[in-house]
């Protein structure tokens, strides 16, 4: 049953793959029949959980309802995009979001749970870290456009060089990942070399500093809820 249950889980999560927009699409049909016996088989799964189960337990477990949340959900956007289609209208298939409920809530998934639990829980202590470093990036942000706005640079494409405050956010957060240095800083270096010592200096607060102390407390909290929770808890 174990075996079975995680067979269709995968196989409803992968139909992604094959709906439209797809990597390797196959015809509606196709996923809408395999997308619908994915369902009946959670559908049945849940009538024989709630036959072997007190039926106030059952209805009172959170997990059960959701469950049965997502089945009606799925089956509903589903149709609705069926009739749809049939009449030339496009449309996305929003239920997609819900399928992961399933790999989540079934009793057979109660290590995932554990771990997913315990990353929800992990989520609220690691908040301050996260809101100072965005404070960093925030403020490194509004040097350059103080540093750099008013010398008219621009990049090798010809566009207008650290101007619009929005994109310089995002830039110098691509630059905590390095993955656009040192072209990022180029156009300032060139102007004059004593600008890079800007970017040496955001590279080494946000990069070395920051990421470091966010995985640091990242790993501690979940390690820890990891090891408070019971093993046998359910939610």
């Amino acid at each position: 049953m174990r075996t079975a249950t995680y067979f269709f889980i995968f196989l409803n999560l992968s139909l992604a793959l094959f709906e439209e927009p797809a990597v390797y699409p196959l015809p509606f049909l196709a996923t809408s029949v395999l997308e619908v016996l994915c369902l009946l088989v959670f559908l049945g799964r849940l009538t024989h959980f709630a036959k072997v189960t007190l039926h106030n337990v059952f209805w009172k477990d959170t997990k059960n309802i959701c469950i049965m949340v997502a089945i009606l959900l799925s089956l509903t956007d589903l149709g609705i995009y069926g009739v749809l289609r049939l009449y030339g209208v496009r449309s996305i298939r929003w239920s997609r979001i819900v399928r992961p409920i399933f790999l989540i809530n079934f009793a057979e998934s109660r290590q995932i749970r554990r771990a997913f639990r315990s990353i929800r829980n992990t989520l609220p202590e690691i908040t301050y870290v996260f809101l100072l470093f965005m404070f960093s990036l925030l403020m490194f942000s509004l040097m350059a456009l103080k540093l750099f706005a008013e010398r008219n640079l621009q990049t090798a494409e010809g566009l207008p060089y650290f101007r619009n405050y929005l994109e310089i956010v995002f830039d110098l957060y691509v630059l905590v990942t390095t993955a656009n240095s040192p072209d990022v800083m180029m156009p300032a270096f060139d102007f004059s070399s004593w600008y890079a010592l800007f970017f040496i200096a955001f590279v080494i607060v946000n990069t070395y500093i920051f990421m470091s102390l966010f995985l640091a407390v990242v790993y501690n909290n979940y390690k820890k809820h990891l090891k408070v929770m019971p093993g046998g808890a359910c939610g």
